[in-house]
């Protein structure tokens, strides 16, 4: 699995991935700091990466395109800390693989883990 880790977010989290043994990079890393979600939504789905952000907006581009990839994982937690978001992302990795993989949106909340297979409607 590939990820691209949104501006919404930490580059920490795409280190920790990077070092947990994914394939991780951040928008800021790729020049795409200030792209518009459009943008990073098809580099993402070009690139056969996994959208990683807090920016619900990707909930809508998926929504709005009817499309089963790029898959998407949402952070809704209260804990904003980078280490928490991504040992959370670290700790469900198995059991979100599959869907991912297919094409899903993965939202993390403080209770549950909410997924959706794409395309959304």
């Amino acid at each position: 699995m590939k990820f691209l880790v949104d501006n919404a977010l930490s580059p920490i989290i795409a280190k920790g991935l990077k070092e947990a043994g994914f394939d991780a990079i951040h928008v800021r890393d790729i020049n795409m700091r200030s792209s518009a979600d459009t943008i990073i939504f098809e580099h993402a789905r070009q690139n056969d990466q996994i959208i990683v952000s807090a920016d619900t907006d990707f909930g809508t581009l998926l929504a709005l395109r009817q499309t089963a990839k790029p898959s998407v994982i949402l952070f809704r937690t209260s804990d904003k800390r980078p280490q928490s978001q991504l040992s959370l992302l670290l700790t469900h990795n198995a059991e979100i693989k599959d869907a991912l993989i297919v094409g899903s949106i993965v939202v993390f909340e403080d209770n549950r883990i909410r997924i959706r297979t794409l395309p959304i409607g």
